[in-house]
């Protein structure tokens, strides 16, 4: 049974398949009593959605950084921040301007490799997106016929790229939490494709991310069990962080997970919730 809460959704502002306006639709109809957009390292979505939130639904606005620290990499979301903070606004641009380093690594690795150039318009069409990366370039590929689909583009053509293209877990968090909001570690023990932390190593960078400020735990996560979700609500318990669940929802981009899916159910007062959120 899928839950009623979902803090982890991407849509096309990122490198989710829906737009906000069809993720409002589907969140209703999902049945989701309190949900936000996570688009990775932009707020387009977010704000956006704040207009067109169906009726009954409580809504965070959010975001989710791609960081690194001195104890390894991580990602962290922001949730109920002001917008228009300084910091936060400074933090939003690096973060752009180090994932358009990368994908221009990334292009000219395309050509390197497999000769590939875009045309103006595809290149157009990259530099008008909030988040431009590497699904997006999946999907010129496909478009062009050169892939039957996104992960055979992905897995076909674009590899890793050295360079730096986080911004520190340091700005992100001091960002949020200076813009009045609330930072939360994104699946702490690994995420989508990564391979899981050991107990050393999640200790380690969590000790350096409460160090910067760090208020919350995504403990319910689509890609964790039982086992790997009661570890995390015990450290919570354990620190006094605020448990939060997210899907990690991307729409047919990533197709076996569903809005709600939360690894297993999960019973929660969405008002308390909201309310510790969004104080």
């Amino acid at each position: 049974m899928a839950a009623k809460v979902d803090l982890h959704i991407h849509t096309t502002a990122s490198d989710g398949a829906d737009t906000p306006r069809a993720l409002a639709e589907k969140v209703a109809a999902a049945g989701l009593e309190l949900f936000s957009v996570t688009d990775h390292d932009t707020i387009a979505g977010a704000l956006e959605m704040e207009n067109i939130v169906p009726d009954g639904v409580r809504y965070i606005r959010g975001v989710e950084f791609s960081c690194v620290s001195p104890a390894g990499k991580c990602h962290i979301l922001g949730y109920g921040y002001d917008p228009e903070h300084p910091a936060f606004r400074g933090a939003l641009e690096e973060g752009r301007r180090l994932r358009l380093e990368k994908l221009d690594r990334r292009l000219e690795q395309l050509k390197r490799d497999h000769g590939i150039e875009l045309t103006e318009a595809e290149r157009t069409w990259l530099m008008s997106l909030g988040s431009p990366g590497k699904p997006h370039l999946g999907q010129i590929i496909r478009n062009r016929g050169l892939a039957p689909d996104l992960d055979g583009a992905i897995r076909g053509f674009i590899r890793d790229v050295p360079g730096r293209d986080r911004i520190e877990a340091k700005t992100a968090i001091k960002a949020i939490t200076a813009a009045g909001g609330f930072p939360v570690w994104a699946h702490p023990l690994g995420g989508e494709g990564e391979k899981r932390l050991t107990e050393e190593k999640f200790e380690s960078l969590l000790q350096t991310l409460l160090g910067y400020g760090l208020r919350g735990l995504e403990c319910r996560y689509s890609r964790y069990g039982r086992k790997e979700s009661e570890f995390l609500l015990d450290q919570a318990e354990r620190l006094g962080l605020t448990p939060t669940g997210g899907s990690d929802y991307h729409g047919s981009n990533k197709k076996d997970i569903q809005l709600g899916q939360l690894g297993y159910d999960w019973t929660v007062d969405t008002e308390n919730l909201y309310g510790i959120i969004c104080k």
